[in-house]
């Protein structure tokens, strides 16, 4: 859960956004190292009225600075492909839900089951209990099995939505017509939110994502009372 005057990302809660943390500060080394070093030339440039004509006109800087660069690049690249790869892989996935945006609610169907879904609406400000945050409540969550792979299926009923979850790494657009699909794995028990990040209208603010992963067991008992329920 982000909070005020964060400036980093959220707790990872899931292997592949773990990956993305790792990524995000190595990435941010190389720019700070890079940033010095720049700035050092710079300081040193016009601080200093020597000149040196070995590094004015000379054959071995040229290839220094020209190959330097291509290695740190690759530096980036190579972990870049790494995750990317990570986030498209789907293996057996143990249950599948389907998210539909709406102007402007989520729904959600799981598939596995003969009659489970429900309707996600945002919880107005005068309904809100102590401890529940404002604009990030739904009347429904989407209940998952902790440490278990999920697959989502997202697609969109009128105009563009986004389903994105950031402590779980995920953020997919629904675009109507089309489904899309992504996997995680919730690595802890808890409470995940998001919201739609695609502008998808004059509420578009109001549809947020309450993602619950739960112990298997729990689960099993709450998908049952939903379907009972049903």
């Amino acid at each position: 859960m982000a909070h005020p005057s964060q400036l980093g990302f959220q707790d990872a809660a899931s292997p592949v956004m773990e990956e993305l943390l790792h990524f995000h500060d190595h990435a941010l080394m190389i720019v700070f190292l890079i940033s010095t070093l720049v700035l050092y030339i710079i300081v040193a440039m016009v601080s200093t009225k020597l000149t040196n004509k070995y590094i004015l006109d000379s054959q071995e800087i040229e290839i220094i600075w020209t190959v330097l660069p291509a290695i740190i690049l690759i530096l980036i690249a190579l972990p870049s492909l790494r995750i990317l790869y990570l986030m498209d892989e789907i293996n057996s996935p143990l249950l599948t839900i389907k998210a539909v945006g709406h102007q402007w609610y989520w729904s959600y169907e799981y598939t596995d089951y003969e009659d489970l879904g429900f309707d996600a609406y945002m919880i107005p400000t005068q309904d809100l209990t102590p401890g529940q945050f404002r604009l990030l409540e739904a009347d429904h969550r989407m209940v998952i099995p902790v440490e278990s792979p999920i697959r989502v299926l997202v697609s969109a009923d009128d105009v563009l939505h986004s389903w994105a979850v950031p402590a779980l790494g995920i953020k997919m657009d629904a675009v109507p017509g089309r489904l899309n699909q992504t996997a995680f794995i919730a690595s802890r028990s808890g409470i995940f939110y998001g919201q739609c990040s695609e502008i998808c209208g004059a509420n578009h603010s109001f549809m947020p994502i309450v993602v619950e992963a739960v112990p298997l067991e729990h689960f099993e008992n709450w998908s049952s009372r939903m379907l009972e329920d049903a």
